[in-house]
């Protein structure tokens, strides 16, 4: 099979993982990266103003960019992961050219990024979505009928056992961290951690902490994500990564209750704290392969237990490792998709 991928690149990026592991199953690809047309990076207010001004035509040559690709590679399949500058125009090329157009949506909510994913859900012969209630929400909204759910999965070239210096286990040690986007609950909850266990080695990584208002929480908020290898050695240097779920966002039906962290801790080696739900439960053995909790109250208690209990948590730990590299990479979701592919 000959595909278009459309999405990022960049080392530890869940759909750039996934382009890759389709490659390592047979499938050809050629990958258009809407990083290398659109700016997305700039952190300066006056860049960031500069950069609205050019986006419409960033996003033109982005589109250009994937109908060049399409005639020189004549796939069949154009499979967009997430598709946030995808227009319809380009959709609509594909499919005069025979091919099959097919949505890789990893997301909570449709509505919450910009204008094009909404305009392009109906050309999609096929969606599939790594969430449970997105083809509920899909459903109603856009009427789709075709939808399939593929989980998120670890990358084995990136989340994996790595060896850890003493000096960057003294940078990235703690006894927990989590790693993610700041949101309002987010940041009550990890308050509440440190909160209700003085003296706790708590690290936060991840993007908007900035946001935060918790004046409890300005020690742990590091200032920056950690992104690829660095992100598998925060995660191995943890004692406990915690699995906190995203709210419900608008354009959704519900919060999260997996996503790709909940396979990147285990499958990087490391002890998850995650929230309990029967979709994470259905994913890892309670207590045996995963700790789970119900509420902020909950996981503190459990963070104390597991401090406690250094050989529970690394046998834990072990097994959660053992049943990521059985079931959850990357690998196994590309072999599910292109099952699904080569049915259209």
């Amino acid at each position: 099979m000959r595909a278009v991928c459309i999405g990022p690149l960049w080392r530890g990026s869940n759909a750039g993982g996934l382009f890759k592991a389709l490659s390592r199953k047979g499938c050809m690809i050629e990958v258009v990266d809407e990083f290398y047309f659109i700016s997305l990076q700039s952190k300066n207010k006056v860049t960031k103003i500069m950069e609205r001004f050019v986006r419409t035509r960033q996003v033109a040559e982005f589109n250009a960019n994937i109908k060049k690709k399409i005639d020189l590679f004549a796939p069949e399949v154009l499979l967009v992961y997430k598709g946030t500058f995808v227009t319809p125009d380009s959709l609509i090329y594909a499919k005069e050219r025979n091919c099959k157009l097919v949505l890789f949506f990893p997301d909570v909510s449709t509505t919450a990024h910009g204008p094009y994913i909404p305009q392009c859900i109906p050309h999609y012969e096929q969606i599939f979505t790594t969430k449970t209630f997105g083809m509920k929400d899909m459903g109603e909204k856009y009427g789709v009928k075709n939808m399939k759910v593929i989980p998120h999965g670890y990358d084995p070239e990136i989340h994996r056992i790595i060896p850890v210096t003493l000096k960057e286990q003294d940078v990235y040690g703690n006894d927990a961290s989590f790693i993610g986007t700041w949101s309002p609950k987010k940041e009550k909850w990890l308050s509440y951690i440190k909160e209700q266990i003085p003296g706790i080695d708590l690290k936060i990584w991840g993007s908007q902490w900035f946001k935060s208002t918790s004046a409890i929480l300005n020690d742990s908020i590091q200032g920056n994500e950690v992104l690829g290898d660095l992100y598998a050695m925060a995660i191995q240097c943890s004692k406990i990564n915690l699995g906190i779920l995203s709210e419900q966002r608008e354009g959704s039906s519900s919060g999260d209750l997996i996503t790709s962290r909940t396979f990147h801790i285990p499958g990087a080696g490391g002890f998850m704290l995650h929230e309990r739900n029967e979709e994470s439960l259905a994913c890892f053995e309670e207590d045996t392969e995963s700790g789970f909790f119900d509420g902020p109250e909950e996981m503190v208690t459990k963070i104390k237990y597991y401090l406690q209990n250094d050989e529970l948590r690394d046998k834990v730990r072990m097994a959660g490792h053992r049943r990521a590299l059985a079931e959850h990479s990357l690998d196994a979701r590309a072999e599910t998709l292109l099952g699904y592919l080569s049915k259209m």
